[in-house]
């Protein structure tokens, strides 16, 4: 049986219309308490499914762009620095996974009129029956207010020879993008042309979004013995980039004009199986770190040689993915395919054992990790097991708290109580997931990628230490 919601979005429509208290309830099965579902744990008995709570999100929209998409990235974009108001829009690029390798492109899109509502973060009981009606009612109308609530795509495509493994923009400039395909190249492009036309149209180019445009690539690399995944642009040098691939190879890219570069032919070696994933220090120019199949991490310094200065045994089995955080550089977070994933405090590597945290919570492969850009605490994960979890790693278990929340919402609260304290939000209803990225100027924003399109998030208790929408 087919556990996952197919189109959250329909299923958000669907609760929002019934889940009103004295409405449409008279002829429906008495109401039992809500109760959160684990994946893994409990089973769905013949004719039960499962529901999105849409009061958990501040806003949540489903779409897609055509082919599934393994790899996207946000782009940056001149449209404030933290924005908190709805509705919101947001620039991607994405790359496709097509059933013909001749039927592949480059997505760049634009997603507007993304509505929402920020909701409290301990509902309300006062007058429990009238909160809930009007808290849906608000939403009708603030959806009836911005049209229909539906954001809306415009979309252009560039070919791609080949499928996309992994495509990233360049932080300082977003609209240069390099591209890693399974035909073992790696390109850059630069999409300037397509994301102007996107900003300078309000209309939906989505009805023409089946043409697909050929573009020649700023630069085509061929250089790697094999395809790969691994790639990454620096934070702190425009235009520098590496790039590793399945045979353990990593190439540096260094920028010698803002369209042309010098790729480094004679490659880093260190790792003994493929290269997973990148990643650049947020504070060393020079130093990037990799992960790997064959289990390990290393810590690179271009300075020095073509070996890892550092390598770690970071897991049991393969290193699928890394993130660097970028307000606490100290902290590395590394996920398997295992279903674990671990932080590790770079500043303990000379002492040994440098995990500071690791959790076994997910039981498939982790996809993708990342760390908040607005907390530093908080960090995003994604796994086959088709949920997207978000972290908080500075909670704490507080019986007291807890107490004192149970007496204010006046009900028992059906919380499963063996899940980690620091477990902030599951999210579902996604089916196969493979990356996430947060929204770097809208503080709370999560999009996701999986085989049944994208996934625009903002769970309702992720607190950021920013004004309110009303200050």
């Amino acid at each position: 049986m087919v556990r996952s919601l197919k189109n959250p979005k329909k299923a958000k429509r669907k609760n929002k219309q019934g889940g009103k208290k004295g409405e449409g309830s008279s002829n429906e099965v008495p109401s039992l308490p809500a109760k959160v579902w684990q994946p893994g744990v409990d089973k769905l008995e013949e004719g039960e499914e499962l529901q999105c709570d849409p009061s958990a999100y501040n806003s949540l929209h489903a779409f897609h762009i055509g082919w599934p998409c393994l790899s996207f990235d946000v782009l940056r974009d001149s449209l404030g620095l933290v924005r908190t108001e709805f509705p919101h829009t947001v620039y991607c690029v994405a790359g496709t996974q097509a059933e013909k390798s001749s039927w592949n492109s480059i997505g760049i899109f634009k997603l507007s009129n993304i509505s929402g509502k920020r909701r409290d973060m301990v509902p309300d009981k006062k007058g429990d029956e009238t909160d809930m009606d009007s808290d849906s009612s608000d939403s009708d109308e603030e959806e009836e207010e911005a049209g229909s609530g539906t954001p809306v795509l415009q979309l252009r495509k560039v070919f791609h020879e080949g499928c996309v493994n992994r495509i990233r923009a360049m932080t300082q400039n977003p609209h240069i993008v390099a591209s890693w395909g399974d035909t073992g190249h790696v390109q850059v492009w630069d999409f300037s042309s397509h994301l102007n036309a996107l900003a300078e149209s309000e209309s939906d180019l989505s009805h023409g979004a089946s043409a697909v445009s050929n573009q020649s690539p700023l630069v085509k690399f061929g250089g790697h013995k094999d395809e790969g995944y691994a790639i990454d642009w620096s934070p702190l040098v425009p235009g520098r980039l590496v790039s590793g691939d399945c045979k353990n190879c990593i190439h540096l890219w260094e920028p010698t004009s803002g369209t042309t570069w010098n790729i480094d032919a004679n490659p880093f070696v260190g790792h003994s199986a493929s290269v997973e994933d990148l990643q650049w220090s947020p504070t060393e120019p020079s130093v990037f770190a990799s992960c790997s199949v064959d289990g390990s991490i290393g810590i690179w310094d271009i300075r020095v040689g073509k070996s890892p200065a550092t390598t770690i045994k970071a897991h049991k089995a393969d290193v699928n993915v890394i993130s660097w955080n970028r307000l606490a550089s100290c902290m590395l977070a590394s996920g398997s395919d295992d279903g674990t994933f671990s932080i590790r405090d770079l500043r303990l590597l000379k002492e040994g054992d440098a995990v500071v945290a690791h959790f076994e919570y997910h039981k498939h492969p982790i996809t993708s990790v990342e760390w908040s850009p607005h907390e530093p605490s908080t960090v995003a994960v994604s796994s086959s097991d088709n949920q997207l979890t978000i972290w908080d790693l500075s909670l704490e278990r507080d019986e007291e708290e807890e107490a004192e929340f149970k007496a204010k919402m006046k009900e028992e609260v059906n919380a499963p109580t063996d899940l980690p304290p620091q477990l902030l939000f599951v999210h579902q209803g996604q089916k196969d997931l493979k990356e996430l990225h947060w929204h770097s100027q809208i503080p709370g924003m999560v999009i996701s990628t999986a085989a049944d399109g994208f996934n625009i998030l903002m769970p309702s208790n992720i607190e950021n230490a920013l004004p309110a929408n009303d200050a």
